[in-house]
């Protein structure tokens, strides 16, 4: 199976739904090896925005939740080194998730 990708333009009339395109980014794990990860959901805690993502294709993996920021205007994802910033978002994720059950 190929992906594929295309833009549209003004006088765009395929007739899908755009809210259920996925934004896949390719991450490189511990190992080295790269892997495909959809990003379900971004959330706001104090003034970072922090994105949740779950590996493609492997419902059973663990999400991952990574800092976003912009940088010369491209979103750039960190990991979330300082433990009292990741107790705040576990928190705010934890809420989150609360509101969706």
């Amino acid at each position: 199976m190929s992906d594929h990708k295309h833009e549209h333009g003004e006088a765009c009339n395929h007739d899908h739904d755009h809210e259920h395109e996925e934004m896949v980014l390719t991450l490189t794990d511990e190992n080295g090896k790269d892997v495909e990860m959809v990003l379900v959901e971004t959330f706001d805690v104090e003034d970072h925005v922090y994105a949740l993502l779950l590996e493609r294709g492997n419902p059973e993996a663990d999400g991952i939740i990574l800092r976003m920021e912009e940088e010369n205007e491209e979103m750039v994802l960190y990991n979330i080194e300082d433990e009292d910033e990741w107790k705040r978002v576990e928190a705010a994720y934890s809420e989150l998730v609360a509101q969706y059950e």
